[in-house]
């Protein structure tokens, strides 16, 4: 990439914007829903946005911060640090401990916050939503411009700032905000974040190959359909289904390996499938299957709370939140996607049917139910498996990378019963920080002394794979060996028992000591045959088990940039003749 800005002309194309009106949405369906919320629902949602007014916008769906009023759009408000705007995006480092985290920056500049503006005016009719939208979008283009500061060093965030300003906008214009100054502005910033997906392009397709080619060619298709440029918009429907093929895999699992990821490339599915109407064009029926598959997929493996597994990397994107449902909750998505593709809701009506009515085409009695049972389940292309009862689940982790891994999971556990999430995963926490929460010791698996199951360089890049053999899984049970280019293998069999689990550990390799770590946010209490989860005086698990026990502070982290403290519980035990076996006795209440 430092070669590129000498000959960067030769990548810009100009462009002419000659239409805005790509998304066309039921304002009365949805006003009506958010009408007949609960009180504290709607309150949250004013609450939500009379802050993001002042300035202060909640950001990776989390952690609210103070970027000014008015917003000062190149501002870290957790370093106090400022990026010069007048900087060539080129000349911004991806990373800087002086300024902290990038993505603080960019975040306001997503507009993510712009729904709750929309949103906020339907459930109150109160003009100051708009008019904090038409300011937020006339100040933010008189302080970005092309190519200059922070906010046009990704593609990704070029595509998204388009996408959700001409989502907001059509519905204030459909409430009757038809203003010219506001159409400009659009124009102008459609303008801008087309022409940045068009110059560096090649660089998301060519080197990234993940949920930034997917924003990014869904940026190419809405800027050619804004240009009416036929020629461009077919080959950006093309590209789309080519790169769907290679990022999903054949069992619905997605490249990166993330739940979150997963769901931000379904929600920009959503996005898709809606505009199909408007471009005439639309991803194929194999990959409508594929994506059905992908929502299938996080439906087996969710609890009953919505929540799933804190699977990969989680950088907080929730790119539409258009439902008062928690971040954790991934039903809102599962649910519109197979009602899009699959023509039924998954769920019993709830707030999560919002979204379903922002995205889709038709009111919510006309789209039936389908009852549909979680079993345990099999999904061998994105290596997880789930072992499951009336109460819960239990999630294994194995892979046979083919594409690159982000954690040290294999053979991780997540275990779930009655929706509590008694040994988690522990999370991402931020990019720009050390990756502790990524390696071996932060999953629920073991470790010889302190060796990784695979090596890491710089903030993503692992290398020496490790690969997975002598799979079986029958419903009942699971077993799976992983084998580590640092040394050692690790053998893994599960069985499901009529009180809970039977875990049985077999490591080979050279070291002094192996370590078979849990984490959970509850209460731990060592016994004289093991420990005990407990949750407000309440057990909710025993676990009997031979070996050195010990229960330390840990953290996880299960939004972006926010860390709670857990407890850790490593059962260690010597390694003889390069063996060492263990065994789990995990009996539930």
């Amino acid at each position: 990439m430092k070669g590129m800005p000498f000959v960067e002309s030769l990548f810009e194309k100009q462009v002419h914007i000659k239409r805005t009106d790509i998304f066309d949405i039921n304002v009365d369906r949805i006003e009506k829903f958010l009408t007949n919320l609960p009180a504290n629902k709607k309150r949250k949602i004013i609450a939500t946005a009379d802050k993001a007014a002042e300035g202060k916008i909640k950001t990776f769906s989390s952690t609210v911060l103070d970027y000014g009023c008015p917003i000062n759009w190149h501002y870290n408000p957790i370093s106090g640090a400022e990026v010069d705007k007048n900087l060539k995006w080129y000349k911004i480092p991806d990373f800087d401990p002086a300024r902290g985290d990038i993505k603080i920056i960019w975040e306001p500049s997503r507009f993510t916050h712009f729904f709750y503006f929309a949103r906020g005016y339907l459930i109150t009719k109160n003009k100051k939503y708009y008019k904090v939208f038409s300011n937020q979008l006339k100040s933010w283009l008189k302080n970005n411009s092309y190519s200059y500061g922070a906010n046009y060093k990704c593609g990704q965030e070029a595509a998204l700032r388009m996408i959700n300003a001409i989502i907001v906008y059509s519905v204030f214009k459909s409430c009757g905000f038809d203003s010219q100054q506001d159409e400009n502005n659009l124009y102008k910033l459609i303008e801008g974040s087309y022409k940045k997906i068009l110059s560096n392009f090649f660089y998301a397709y060519k080197c990234i190959k993940n949920n930034h080619t997917l924003s990014e060619i869904v940026g190419l298709i809405i800027g050619a359909w804004c240009s009416k440029d036929k020629n461009q918009l077919g080959k950006s429907y093309k590209l789309l289904n080519g790169v769907i093929e290679k990022q999903f895999k054949d069992d619905g699992g997605y490249i990166q390996n993330s739940f979150n990821y997963q769901r931000f490339v379904l929600q920009l599915m959503e996005l898709v499938l809606k505009i199909a109407a408007k471009t005439k064009l639309n991803i194929s029926d194999d990959n409508k299957e594929l994506i059905k598959k992908s929502a299938l997929q996080l439906y087996q493996l969710q609890d009953i709370s919505g929540d799933v597994p804190n699977k990969g990397a989680n950088d907080g994107a929730l790119i539409f939140p258009v439902t008062a449902n928690g971040y954790r909750d991934f039903r809102p998505v599962i649910n519109t996607i197979h009602a899009l593709i699959g023509t039924k809701r998954l769920y019993e009506p709830g707030t999560h049917d919002e979204e379903l009515l922002w995205f889709g085409e038709k009111d919510l009695t006309g789209i039936p139910i389908i009852e549909t049972v979680r079993e345990p389940a099999a999904f061998p292309d994105s290596g997880l498996y789930s072992l499951r009862d009336q109460n819960g689940f239990l999630m294994i982790v194995l892979q046979d990378h083919k594409t690159r891994p982000g954690q040290m999971d294999q053979l991780h556990i997540d275990l779930w019963h009655r929706g509590k999430n008694l040994f988690c995963d522990s999370g991402s926490y931020s990019y720009a920080q050390k990756k502790g929460l990524s390696l071996t010791a932060a999953h629920n698996t073991a470790q010889i002394d302190n060796k990784e199951q695979m090596n890491r360089y710089g903030p993503f890049l692992v290398y020496d794979w490790s690969s997975a053999e002598n799979i079986k899984f029958d419903g009942t049970s699971f077993s799976g060996t992983m084998i580590s280019k640092n040394g050692y293998k690790h053998t893994r069999k599960i069985k499901k028992t009529d009180t809970g689990y039977l875990i049985e550990d077999n490591i080979s390799g050279n070291g002094k000591k192996c370590s078979f770590n849990f984490h959970t946010p509850y209460t731990v209490k060592t016994t004289n045959t093991g420990f005990k989860i407990i949750d407000n005086g309440k057990t909710l698990a025993t676990v009997k088990t031979k070996g050195a026990i010990e229960v330390k502070k840990a953290y996880r982290s299960l939004y972006y940039l926010k860390k709670e403290e857990i407890n850790k519980i490593s059962v260690s035990s010597k390694i003889v003749n390069s063996r060492c076996n263990m065994r789990f006795v995990i009996i539930l209440f």
